[in-house]
């Protein structure tokens, strides 16, 4: 379980800021926060979002990851996501890689199907350690349920800012059609390396990321700039940004960003780093491509791009095809040298 204190994020260490948006004025329909959230969205596609009223979920969402990662490693490989694509279940250190060389990661973490929470006590896609069917009903539902509620609002905001007819994205996110969706806690060991990514840079395979972390470690690569920069964790605030799906159905107007995880700075080295998170991310079945035909707010603006930008908002996949491409090549042991590392790459490779 994360201690109760940590040594504050040191003050000498560049950092990058984050637009900061209101939850509670943005759900109340305050046209002036909407506006900053879409700014955030379609500049760096980070920001700050607080009054979210989250943080008690997310509390009991640590303790349950630490349960689980307190099992036997014997215990836990039983619900290993293996190689074959699949992200939800239990993934060890060094699974994946970090980059085209193959160095492996130094993360595990716990995947848990939004169709399993939703579905409970019913199975939808796959078994879980008894730490976590023991959390279910009175952390890991409501934890999903809450982080459903928030990007759900955040989704009808962006509908409406790219001209769609109404609940056009909602229906893209259906809870009636399985996805990808997941809520995931993730473990860090303390003391690695200097310089030594714990996650490889890489854009997030969905629609919108909830996370929450109590140690900085998270960098972004904001767009016209060569050096990579630290968030900042302000206590109260999640980190939210928008990821490879919103990017290619807004055809392009919402930013996924490229972004790794470094090694805290400073005294935050000493201390495992916890992260809490849940992914947003399309039915199953959802083509990824522009929604020009839908809104003439994208149509303009897939208009405005040369012909390798359009092609490169148009992989010609579906959300889960999208999402078993990315998660399989990144595994250390379907590795047959630099093009798989290549071959689990998302919009950055198109610049999109």
């Amino acid at each position: 379980m994360p201690v109760a204190a940590y040594p504050e994020f040191p003050n000498n260490i560049p950092t990058h800021p984050l637009l900061v948006v209101d939850y509670g004025l943005v759900k109340n329909g305050d046209e002036k926060e909407i506006d900053v959230l879409w700014k955030a969205a379609t500049t760096l596609g980070f920001w700050y979002l607080k009054n979210h009223g989250a943080e008690e979920d997310v509390e009991k969402m640590f303790d349950m990851g630490a349960e689980m990662m307190d099992l036997p490693m014997e215990e836990k490989m039983k619900y290993e996501q293996g190689d074959g694509g699949s992200s939800f279940g239990y993934k060890f250190a060094g699974a994946n890689a970090v980059d085209a060389s193959g160095e492996p990661d130094k993360i595990e973490f716990i995947n848990i199907a939004k169709d399993d929470a939703l579905a409970w006590p019913e199975q939808a896609r796959r078994s879980y350690p008894s730490t976590v069917n023991n959390r279910m009903d009175s952390t890991i539902v409501p934890f999903v349920k809450k982080s459903v509620e928030i990007n759900d609002t955040i989704l009808q905001v962006f509908n409406t800012k790219l001209g769609l007819p109404e609940d056009t994205l909602k229906k893209l996110h259906s809870s009636k059609e399985f996805s990808a969706s997941e809520a995931r806690t993730i473990k860090a060991p303390k003391n690695l390396p200097v310089g030594r990514q714990a996650l490889g840079a890489h854009t997030d395979f969905g629609s919108l990321s909830f996370l929450h972390n109590r140690l900085g470690g998270l960098q972004v690569l904001p767009p016209g700039v060569d050096e990579w920069q630290y968030v900042k964790p302000v206590p109260g605030h999640a980190i939210c940004n928008v990821g490879d799906a919103l990017a290619l159905l807004s055809g392009g107007m919402l930013h996924s960003n490229i972004h790794r995880v470094y090694p805290p700075p400073g005294a935050q080295a000493n201390f495992e780093r916890w992260s809490q998170v849940f992914f947003t991310r399309p039915g199953n079945s959802v083509v990824l491509r522009p929604l020009s035909n839908h809104s003439p707010v994208i149509a303009e603006a897939v208009s405005k791009l040369n012909e390798e930008q359009r092609a490169a908002l148009n992989p010609g996949a579906t959300a889960i095809d999208w999402f078993d491409r990315r998660i399989k090549n990144q595994r250390v042991k379907n590795r047959t040298g630099p093009e798989t590392w290549l071959a689990s790459r998302g919009t950055e490779q198109g610049r999109v």
